[in-house]
């Protein structure tokens, strides 16, 4: 059983681990709907730095992303 590593990621890296058989693009999307949907979640990400068109995770944010959703 492979351990999923905390660190950057791109948004469509990321959103394909959770989305696997959507494209890539579509997986993005999907993924980015989540987290607008999610008050608690968009909340915690603004709080570690996130802004508009960010195509990279910092750490920080990825582990946000892992206590809402669970690991991909």
């Amino acid at each position: 059983m492979k351990v999923f590593e905390i660190k950057s990621y791109g948004v469509a890296e990321l959103a394909c681990l959770y989305l696997p058989q959507l494209s890539k693009e579509s997986a993005s999307n999907q993924f980015r709907c989540w987290i607008k949907r999610n008050p608690k979640i968009k909340s915690d990400l603004l709080k570690a730095g996130l802004v508009s068109k960010q195509k990279i995770y910092t750490p920080m944010q990825v582990s946000i992303l892992i206590n809402h959703l669970g690991e991909p």
